[in-house]
């Protein structure tokens, strides 16, 4: 087994570094892969990204949002969790196998005191009855690669608040996201483990996974990443999931409806968004105001759909000759 331990707390530089070892290096045996990451959220493959987060509260909170290769459902990462991924070749390994896949982490987990760990279902690792990592898988050529999360400290507060979509609610085709009961590893790990950080864990797990006392002992086992491979990272990095098309237009079409009172009126708006892209936008509702509403929809038609794009457009025009009494922040809430 080889292993690379990722420098980068980045989600969207260590996805690139994934996909590029698997698309350019050969191994003769499995490699696996580790990194934790800054609060994040990666949503799978077949998902439309507007449906599974809660986009205010990534905004205000600084929340990268990525997409990744493979399927499955979206996932909160931040510095409390750390990320596995094993990559093999398909003649040593079969797509959807997760439980074969994840065995090597489950075993080590059993050494460290988690002696309940199991696979269940699909694609989740539980403790408890309560989820602690979901995987996803993804081939590629000749490879397959299985990436998953190990829950050790996250902040479950904010897992809730940013994948919790508000209640006027997306209608589209893409997969959702199954919710299920979640929890952290580090109340169930032996006494001797109570107190330990995400590299710690990730070391004793290479310990664990290798059966050796010093990783010193499988240096020859590192691999090694040259200046120039950084570079074509850089360019996975920068062109897919740093790239606002991947993560939010290769979304699947969608229909958003947005309904909402205020002291001046009701606004009811009904947009058609393909490829995140505004391609139709409807207002109804019994708001006042001396111009067509529709002329605003026109306005906003051909743009993207995320909050920045929208403002960009709500400050060039007065609104009051639309909706006489409403503010411009509260057409924009409502919007996006």
């Amino acid at each position: 087994m080889y292993y690379y331990v990722m420098p980068s707390h980045d989600i969207r530089r260590n996805l690139a570094t994934e996909e590029y070892l698997m698309y350019n290096r050969d191994f003769d045996e499995p490699l696996v892969l580790f990194y934790y990451e800054e609060p994040s959220i990666i949503v799978g493959r077949n998902q439309n990204t507007q449906e599974e987060i809660n986009q205010k509260y990534i905004d205000e909170h600084g929340i990268v949002v990525t997409r990744r290769r493979s399927g499955g459902g979206a996932v909160y990462h931040d510095l409390g969790n750390l990320c596995f991924s094993f990559v093999l070749d398909t003649k040593d390994a079969k797509f959807g196998d997760f439980k074969s896949f994840v065995s090597p982490i489950i075993d080590a987990l059993h050494e460290m005191g988690v002696t309940d760990a199991e696979v269940s279902g699909r694609n989740d690792m539980l403790v408890d009855g309560k989820k602690f990592s979901g995987s996803a898988m993804f081939k590629h050529g000749s490879k397959i690669f299985a990436h998953g999360t190990l829950m050790l400290d996250v902040d479950i507060d904010i897992v809730t608040n940013a994948l919790n979509v508000p209640a006027d609610k997306i209608a589209s085709k893409g997969i959702k996201s199954v919710r299920s009961r979640v929890t952290n590893l580090k109340p169930y790990l032996d006494a001797k483990y109570r107190d330990i950080d995400v590299p710690d864990f990730r070391d004793n797990l290479l310990r664990h996974m290798f059966k050796v006392d010093d990783l010193a002992e499988i240096k020859a086992h590192e691999v090694n990443i040259s200046a120039d491979e950084e570079a074509k990272i850089e360019k996975i990095y920068q062109d897919v999931y740093n790239n606002w098309d991947w993560v939010y237009g290769a979304s699947p079409a969608f229909t958003v409806k947005k309904r909402q009172h205020f002291d001046s009126g009701t606004i009811d708006a009904r947009l058609n968004v393909e490829n995140g892209i505004i391609k139709q936008l409807t207002f109804f509702g019994d708001f006042f105001g001396p111009e067509e509403a529709s002329q605003l929809a026109d306005r906003l038609t051909g743009i993207r759909y995320d909050r920045s794009s929208i403002q960009a457009v709500l400050v060039t025009v007065d609104l009051q000759q639309y909706f006489l009494g409403i503010s411009e922040e509260q057409v924009l809430d409502l919007l996006a």
